[in-house]
């Protein structure tokens, strides 16, 4: 077919002269090259290339490909790399709205004509002689968005969609001896991105390599690898299908698979089916990762593929690997960078793998589309269970505003759009099929439902009944209930999962995307984790998402760089910070969010007592040998005994208790923390790394009998103070409160504290409605009347109640303070409770100090940010940071920095400040430098001033943060604060 823009808006037409697609092992020239690693098979053209930019077809650089045409004043561009974060068009950010939605009336598959970017690129090489005269040349995009034309020499080899697996020519007829030009034409939009709407920046260009390919004449062109076991799990059989090319007879095939004894060796054939006995293979699991080398000599040519021994099967109706019920601890992962986009380095990608392992994530599904091949290398070696997911997203089509509206839907039933959707799930699966780690094969994500995708999963049974099939789109269309082997759900809430799993229902559950972590999120977590051990249908879930996609950009004039997200390119329409939702920040520093993952996702329980520690091993294959155990005890925070053994053997999937001879401490209030970490390097991690904690917490916290400075009760018209010679405070009948707290010459209040009631909103508030909701607490909050109700001297001791008339309404919150000296008073705070209102974000005391204090000192549970429904990952203890760090870089700033379960908390400056503690039970604490109206009308953190205040919030009760969705989803009732019932807390403010 010749060169036609028509393609463009031709769902039937995805790929003209592109070869089939086919597996990614290794080729190589020789034996020693399959040694060494490299390749003399192949040359990357990756670097600068010239480039011509035009926002629409018809201003882009006309017949740019024909020999001779001069680029020589052209711009250069980057490849890999996005044409938007080079400069050229803008950066947009949607997630299921169309990125022309409002903007041009268009309906699938009908591309714009005025605004389509596009990009020419030109490349020259140079390939050796030897290549122009045996075998072919081919030239391989891993992935270039969204659809493109390529020349070589000016013939035309032909165009491609599909962003995200490879496209490739042959180019053999078109090269010859000495410099080549190849010249590519991308184009931003086409009738494929009808089906790549996927929740992501809308980037285009060649953003993964290019390769030159040499093919020999004796070639192996593909191969499929699969293995199986017996009844006993023990001995195995390496099933190896072959497509070679340049047979001719007596041609010889060989194999090997390195570190066993199995190999072989016959006569070649065009199409090989061999099957080998394999005598106990150790088995591959991301608990223990075991690879072969599969190496294949045809000819010259040697090709090699790493193998893993493993069975994936539903039986009994759950999912189970090598003969175990599995649990997904899985995260969903974007591919994605701050200053590159989806150009990732395999060092970054590396390091992605890493940090899974680090804290217990087992598995991550490609959301949602094929990643770099590199990755599912890193699954193998490393260990991660992978759901491989198809390029297809078309939530735009049948899903408006949160309403199912399928009247247009893509591809639905649509014949024209099932060869296309086909192409894509076969391109995937030919690539990725060698890879152990993949597990599942998904047929694309929120693209409704109907026959076309049916279709593709039927495909993947017969083409690889190997692994399951999952697509959790049914569950808005169940005509074709059989395209999913497993139920799956997205933001399912624990309850309607437990429902599910009561029904006796024939499919096992997975929650393809839940805890949805976008800015302080992942609350009510343990909920979920709970019904692994209740339910063995439950077999886990996949977190949204591993990190957050947001772009560095660096001002102009002050060289600050800031993290920007939708909308702040001047791109409309956008889905503004929506992009922000992952348990990694965009620079890849890690979340507080990740604490409670690591801990939930633990594979070994610890359960400590003041006698000992239950280890329960929920590995399927792996004890605890080799593993060391330690244990600490802190009294009253402080730590005052260690030691470390060797962990017990305890196997997997069993229990076992490990009495631990110690002597703890027989007063106050003793934590003895046991901890279960690596006995030797892995990896992923070094010797020493922990997996998992449990701790129990032994008596009771009681504070010491700090003195206080006495002094003079001064009783004025205005104020009540009680004045020391280096402290004083001052009680305010006017201003109704706590106005002046002074210690050697330094004051620390700046203006009387109220009752709060609100907080500076979190993304999950924000969604399910809580700024409207309790707009009432939030005007509480700021503009409650005070009044004096009562003062004097209560058993000797100055006291003043003072009383907070909520606006609109009777309600009369009260502060009562009794002063214990001039540089102590205890604080008493009561809400009363009242009918017809809605919940409250908190009940607080927020304290604002006269300076700013750097450092934070408490005892409580850290040391990262913690709340009530995420703090599994959480420990007691007593932590030190800075104040400035408390400021979490949410890309919206919001609600952060809380600590829970405070026994005290120490606010200073050069040592001095004031000190936080607890009377009756522990508080919640946060120090920030921001009040919380800073906090909520910011926009991106860098738009937060210079600070000029310390904000200490002292709550006797902070509601949880949620994490079911961030689009409507309540805090989880078990800790939301309910507005009806009577509330009070107590603590004593010193200064230091």
């Amino acid at each position: 077919m010749p060169y036609d823009l028509s393609y463009l808006s031709d769902p039937r037409i995805f790929a003209v002269g592109r070869e089939a697609a086919h597996a990614d092992h290794a080729v190589y020239a020789s034996l020693a090259e399959a040694q060494s690693g490299v390749s003399s098979l192949e040359m990357r053209l990756n670097g600068l290339w010239k480039f011509s930019y035009a926002d629409c077809p018809q201003a882009r650089a006309q017949n740019f490909f024909v020999p001779g045409y001069d680029v020589s004043g052209w711009d250069e561009i980057e490849v890999p790399g996005h044409i938007q974060m080079q400069g050229y068009d803008r950066c947009q950010y949607v997630n299921t709205q169309y990125p022309w939605d409002g903007v041009e009336s268009l309906r699938p598959p009908q591309v714009s004509e005025t605004y389509n970017p596009v990009g020419s690129y030109v490349r020259t090489f140079t390939v050796p002689d030897a290549w122009l005269t045996d075998g072919r040349v081919l030239v391989r995009f891993e992935g270039v968005a969204t659809a493109m034309y390529v020349w070589v020499n000016g013939v035309f080899l032909g165009y491609a969609e599909d962003s995200f697996t490879p496209s490739e020519f042959d180019m053999t007829a078109a090269l010859h001896a000495g410099e080549n030009t190849l010249c590519v034409e991308v184009y931003k939009f086409s009738s494929a991105s009808w089906i790549e709407d996927q929740d992501f920046w809308r980037f285009s260009g060649i953003f993964r390599d290019v390769v030159v390919r040499r093919e020999p004449k004796r070639h192996v062109r593909d191969l499929f690898v699969t293995t199986s076991f017996d009844a006993r799990m023990h001995d195995a059989t390496l099933r190896v299908r072959l497509r070679l090319t340049g047979v001719e007879p007596g041609d010889l095939i060989s194999a090997q698979l390195l570190d066993t004894r199995s190999e072989w060796s016959c006569e070649a054939q065009e199409e090989m089916d061999i099957s080998v006995p394999v005598f106990a293979p150790r088995k591959w699991s991301a608990e223990e990762p075991n690879l072969y080398c599969l190496r294949i000599t045809y000819g010259d040519e040697v090709v090699e593929t790493d193998v893993g021994f493993r069975v994936f099967e539903m039986k009994d109706g759950i999912m189970r690997l090598n003969g175990k019920r599995i649990v997904f601890h899985g995260v969903n992962r974007h591919e994605f960078g701050h200053l590159r986009g989806r150009v990732l380095t395999y060092e970054e990608m590396e390091y992605d793998a890493r940090v899974m392992k680090q804290n217990n994530i087992n598995a991550v599904r490609t959301s949602h589309y094929p990643n770099c091949s590199a990755w599912y290398r890193l699954c193998d070696r490393y260990g991660l269970y992978v759901i491989d997911e198809t390029n297809l997203e078309s939530h735009g089509s049948w899903m408006k505003m949160g309403a199912v509206e399928p009247s247009w839907a893509v591809p639905c039933d649509r014949p024209e759009w099932q060869d296309a959707v086909l192409d894509r799930a076969q391109s995937m699966l030919e690539r990725d099929k060698n890879h152990p780690s993949v597990l599942i094969w998904s047929c694309g994500n929120e693209s409704y439902g109907g026959k076309d995708i049916f279709e593709m999963s039927a495909y993947f049974r017969k083409a690889d009944p190997t692994r399951l099939v999952h697509y959790e789109g049914i569950f808005h269309d169940r005509r074709y209930n059989d395209t999913s082997d497993m139920e799956s759900r997205m933001y399912a809430k624990p309850a309607e999962i437990e429902a599910y799993l009561q029904s006796h229902p024939k499919k096992p559950y997975i929650s393809c995307e839940y805890m949805h972590a976008m800015g302080n999120s992942c609350g009510g977590m343990s909920l979920y984790s709970a019904l692994e051990e209740r339910y063995p249908q439950y077999q886990g879930g996949f977190i949204w998402d591993f990190i957050d996609q947001a772009i560095a950009v660096t001002d102009d004039v002050t060289g600050e760089r800031r993290l920007c997200v939708g909308g702040d390119f001047g791109e409309r329409p956008t889905d503004y910070h929506f992009c922000g939702n992952g348990l990694l920040f965009a620079d890849r520093e890690i979340t507080p969010k990740m604490a409670e993952t690591r801990a939930l996702y633990a594979p070994v329980r610890l359960t400590v007592d003041a006698q000992g520690v239950l280890i329960s091993n929920r590995n399927l294959f792996v004890s605890t040998r080799g593993m060391l155990l330690t244990w600490t005890v802190f009294s009253n925070g402080v730590k005052v005994d260690a030691g470390e053994m060797p962990a017990p053997d305890v196997p997997a999937g069993e229990d076992g208790y490990l009495p631990l001879d110690i002597a703890l401490p027989e007063t106050g209030e003793t934590v003895l923390r046991v901890s279960l970490a690596l006995g030797a390097q892995t990896p992923w991690a070094r010797r020493g790394h922990v997996v998992s904690v449990g701790e129990a917490v032994i008596g009771t916290w009681q504070p010491d009998a700090a003195p206080v400075t006495p002094g003079t009760v001064v009783t004025g018209d205005v104020n009540l103070g009680v004045q020391a010679e280096n402290a004083g405070l001052l009680l305010s009948m006017s201003e109704g409160g706590l106005v002046s707290m002074k210690k050697d010459g330094a004051e620390y209040i700046a203006r009387a504290p109220r009752p709060c009631f609100y907080r500076a909103p979190t993304d999950n508030d924000r969604g399910n409605g809580m700024p409207a909701r309790c707009a009432l607490f939030a005007a509480a909050s700021l503009y409650a009347s005070a009044k004096l109700e009562s003062c004097g001297e209560v058993d000797g001791k100055l006291q003043a109640l003072y009383s907070y008339t909520l606006p609109g309404t009777q309600v009369r919150a009260q502060v009562k303070y009794t002063v214990l000296g001039a540089d102590a008073v205890e604080i008493e705070c009561s809400y009363p409770g009242a009918q017809g209102m809605p919940e409250l974000a908190q009940f607080s005391l927020p304290i604002r100090l006269q300076d700013v204090m750097e450092d934070m000192t408490y005892y409580g549970r850290g040391e990262a940010e913690n709340y009530c429904d995420r703090q599994s990952g959480a420990y007691l203890g007593v932590y030190t940071q800075k104040i400035c760090d408390n400021v979490t870089p949410y890309l919206k700033p919001q609600e952060c920095g809380n600590r829970t379960d405070v026994r005290w908390m120490e606010a200073t400056r050069d040592g001095h400040g004031i000190r936080v503690e607890m009377v009756d039970r522990p508080l919640n604490v946060s120090v920030l430098p921001y009040s919380f109206i800073e906090l909520e009308t910011a926009l991106h953190p860098d738009e937060l001033c210079a600070p000029h205040y310390t904000y200490v919030n002292v709550a006797g009760y902070m509601g949880g943060i949620g994490g079911d969705d961030s689009w409507g989803a309540p805090v989880q009732k078990p800790y939301v604060i309910p507005s009806e019932q009577p509330l009070s807390f107590r603590f004593i403010l010193r200064a230091i």
